[in-house]
């Protein structure tokens, strides 16, 4: 094993991304708890990037970058999401092992913001993998993808959970303000999340009069699943698009009696796990999210969720029926999805995943 003496391993976590999103949270304190001292370069802007701009369009972030990282001392330098921006940077500042966590590809992220994504994005995913000694991603199903888009060599990856930061969403009671059964999403409109599905599976349980749809957020798919919503008169969706602040997302979840994943069409949909799925599991609530092969690679159906046909209204509305009219189940689901996040998607699992992975890489 690795070590420095009486020292703790050092780690530099360096990026151009925002330091309170989740990935970044759940990596930094993950670490920490399993006694890694992390050192945190970062320069971050509220828009951290803008697609339809050439990735190499951050001289000015460059520059901030390399006057913090110029006293840094570390023993291995971990990207923080968005990890490819900085990629260009890192190979020419540090001789230390560089460990890049490609949570996503940015070629097709783009794809998921705009109607294209430009080469650039393409070239700068391809030299990113290539360029780092180690990659991090969410699903094996990624790491196929990356293997099979730019030919990368598999060894080279590990797989990390996205998990959840359970010093946030935990389990916690709430006053509702009526019986009604509530059924809650949250997310960025994106289209892997399929809301439109969600939509038209609310419309399909309009005759259930004790069940009430809470569908939080907004994005790109936002008007056009809106415009769904009226087209179809639905009665018993209501659209909160009022900003919430990480921190206080938790006390909304907490109300729902059910929470929804993603049920997206696309291919990118059948590689992840969202965020959301994590955050559901940790609050102990029953979750229904689309069956497809990252799913599987951390969930169960019938046993810490439900798992039902991707893009498919019937479904969906179904999986509502079958947990609303047993409470049993509810509560199974929902105590074995709680005990699977503590066992395997806390930040300090997930810490300790991490670091015995560079350790692996430092005795090379």
């Amino acid at each position: 094993m690795f070590h420095r003496g009486n020292d703790p391993m050092k780690v530099c976590h360096f990026g151009v991304s925002n330091p309170n999103y989740s990935r970044n949270r759940i990596i930094v304190q993950g670490l920490r708890q399993n006694g890694v001292e992390v050192i945190e370069c970062n320069v971050y802007s509220r828009s951290p990037y803008k697609p339809s701009l050439s990735p190499l369009t951050y001289p000015k972030k460059y520059i901030q970058l390399i006057k913090k990282h110029a006293k840094l001392s570390y023993d291995a330098l971990v990207t923080s999401y968005s990890g490819q921006l900085v990629m260009p940077l890192v190979k020419f500042i540090t001789r230390k092992p560089v460990v890049l966590d490609a949570l996503l590809g940015w070629y097709e992220m783009v794809l998921d913001i705009e109607a294209e994504s430009s080469n650039s994005w393409y070239y700068l995913d391809a030299f990113s993998l290539k360029s780092a000694d180690l990659v991090l991603s969410d699903t094996k199903e990624h790491i196929n993808y990356f293997h099979d888009q730019f030919g990368t060599d598999k060894n080279k990856f590990r797989r990390i959970f996205v998990g959840s930061d359970d010093k946030i969403f935990f389990p916690r009671s709430v006053n509702k303000k009526d019986d009604k059964f509530l059924v809650v999403f949250w997310g960025t409109f994106i289209p892997l999340q399929g809301v439109q599905y969600i939509v038209q599976a609310a419309k399909l349980l309009e005759d259930q009069n004790d069940i009430t749809f809470e569908i939080i957020g907004y994005g790109k798919t936002f008007s056009s699943v809106r415009n769904l919503s009226k087209q179809l008169r639905s009665k018993n969706v209501s659209f909160f698009t009022k900003w919430i602040p990480y921190q206080e997302l938790p006390n909304y979840v907490a109300k729902a009696d059910v929470c929804l994943g993603i049920f997206g069409d696309t291919q990118k949909a059948k590689r992840v796990i969202p965020n959301k799925d994590f955050e559901a599991l940790a609050m102990r609530k029953p979750l229904i999210t689309g069956d497809s092969p990252a799913a599987r690679e951390a969930l169960t159906n019938m046993k810490n969720c439900i798992l039902c046909e991707m893009a498919n209204p019937k479904a969906i509305a179904e999986s509502i029926m079958i947990l609303k009219d047993d409470e049993r189940l509810r509560k199974k689901i929902a105590t074995n999805g709680y005990n699977l996040f503590q066992e395997k998607f806390t930040p300090k699992v997930i810490g300790k995943e991490l670091k015995k992975y560079l350790n692996e890489l430092l005795v090379k």
